[in-house]
């Protein structure tokens, strides 16, 4: 094995949060180098965020023929080509991971090390690549390794190439004829939509009782549902077995109303993801990791331990978002880059958003955060169903709940299901981000008619419940009830 130069800092990833890692590494030294397997380009741009927006907006396309007639228009001989659909989902996906790509061509040769790397001891790594095996020894590590779909091994042998995860989708060359989706969180809420408007055959199937993310029990049952109403879903449902028959996958599951069998073309897993920190050695590191394999650390310094090595990223198992990824990137890379001096940084207001329709939001903190707190928080509410703007353009469904704090009657978090959730929900984090009170928000303007009328009708009803003595405490009852 040949030693490489000695670095200060290795940032092992060249995802999100490793590129944001190296360009603030690099505002403190110039020895960094940046480890990846390839192929290079981030999970957003390959097979995260921007695919799956392409294929919803395409969804939304077709979905807009098909609600047309509410409108009083009639839509003569729509045809969808899934292949045309496709064609555009990846040449398009191409497109922005090619913007990636540029980035990383940019960054100095002497920085970028292709490999699979992995702890020989607390401070060298052995990094196997096309070209053979080589050692860096860095003073200081950040781990940005990602994250990988979590299937169960049992269906993979099973099914073959007909099982799959989100990242295969945006390589198909048609849309199939059926797809069942496992799984009812973002990822699979997302797919399963999009698939179903496209006019493949979708059975979404979870596990609990609950559709996306939202906490607070109102808003959960009320997005439950919806979707109930829209999609062909299946809550609360155990997959008993899956097995392939030819170029079929048969899935069997029970839930309440009995036990059920259903063929598809594909069997779509989205139960969740996994740290790729499995394969780095952290035993020879000396690294304290949780029973999923997460190093211990701390999210305002990024740091594991006491040790010299940061986390960032989907590895962390934190929020496994793209500005999370970014913000945990800098965090590290600076604490890394100015190592032994470490400094905690102020997080940014958690903002969360599924590109469903309705879609869902959450800024701040979560109803069940503020509970689990013991915080002191009232509720302000609005309902979309008869909300002006969203009765005109005929996406009047769902509700906004704004929480705030009794005392300072500052704003401190918000969940919805709604339209355009997706800038209400920006709009809300930054006014939480300013720490404004509910009477500092309504000092603010809003035009008519437009879905930000319903934010001000929600800080309506929620100055009025901070307005009114906090009722005493109830037996069973928790803060904000």
């Amino acid at each position: 094995m040949t030693p490489v130069s000695e670095v200060d800092v290795a940032i092992l990833g060249a995802g999100s949060a490793g590129l944001s890692a190296y360009r603030a590494a690099r505002e403190h030294t110039e020895r960094v180098l940046m480890i990846d397997p390839g192929p290079y380009g981030t999970t957003c741009a390959r097979v995260g965020c921007m695919p799956s927006k392409l294929l919803i907006a395409a969804a939304e396309a077709a979905h807009a023929v098909d609600d047309a007639a509410r409108f009083g228009i009639d839509v003569q001989g729509v045809c969808i080509d899934g292949a045309r659909v496709m064609a555009r989902v990846r040449a398009e996906r191409d497109r922005f991971v090619g913007f990636v790509l540029d980035d990383i061509e940019r960054i100095d040769p002497t920085h970028r090390l292709q490999g699979s790397a992995r702890f020989v001891d607390p401070h060298r790594l052995q990094v196997d690549g096309p070209r053979g095996t080589a050692v860096v020894r860095a003073d200081r590590v950040v781990l940005a390794t990602g994250s990988r779909p979590d299937v169960p091994a049992d269906w993979r042998s099973a099914l073959g190439d007909r099982l799959i995860v989100n990242d295969d989708v945006f390589d198909w060359q048609d849309l199939p004829r059926s797809v069942a989706v496992v799984g009812t969180g973002a990822i699979g809420l997302e797919l399963a939509q999009a698939l179903h408007r496209l006019g493949v055959r979708v059975r979404l199937l979870g596990r609990g009782p609950k559709v996306g993310p939202l906490s607070d029990p109102a808003l959960a049952a009320l997005a439950a549902r919806t979707f109930d109403a829209s999609l062909p879903l299946q809550r609360e449902a155990t997959v008993l077995r899956v097995e392939r028959l030819g170029d079929e996958v048969a899935v069997h599951w029970r839930s309440a109303s009995g036990t059920h069998g259903e063929r598809f073309d594909f069997l779509l897993a989205a139960t969740g993801r996994r740290p790729n920190t499995d394969a780095l050695g952290l035993e020879h590191a000396g690294l304290a990791c949780d029973d999923d394999g997460v190093p211990l650390h701390d999210s305002t310094t990024m740091r594991i331990g006491g040790s010299h090595v940061f986390l960032a990223g989907d590895a962390s198992d934190d929020r496994p978002l793209l500005h999370e990824a970014a913000d945990d990137g800098l965090i590290a890379g600076h604490n890394a880059g100015r190592y032994p001096d470490v400094r905690t940084e102020r997080r940014r207001t958690p903002l969360a958003v599924v590109f469903c329709e309705p879609q869902i939001a959450m800024a701040g903190r979560s109803h069940r955060e503020l509970t689990a707190a013991g915080t002191r928080f009232a509720t302000g509410a609005v309902s979309f169903e008869n909300q002006g703007r969203s009765r005109v353009i005929g996406r009047n469904v769902g509700a906004l709940h704004i929480y705030g704090e009794r005392g300072t009657r500052r704003l401190l978090g918000a969940e919805m299901l709604g339209p355009a959730a997706e800038h209400l929900g920006h709009l809300l984090a930054w006014s939480i981000g300013r720490h404004e009170t509910v009477d500092e928000a309504l000092a603010q303007p809003f035009y008519h008619p437009v879905i930000e009328e319903g934010v001000r009708t929600a800080l309506r009803q929620l100055r009025k419940a901070l307005d009114t003595a906090e009722p005493p405490p109830c037996e069973g009852c928790s803060p904000g009830d």
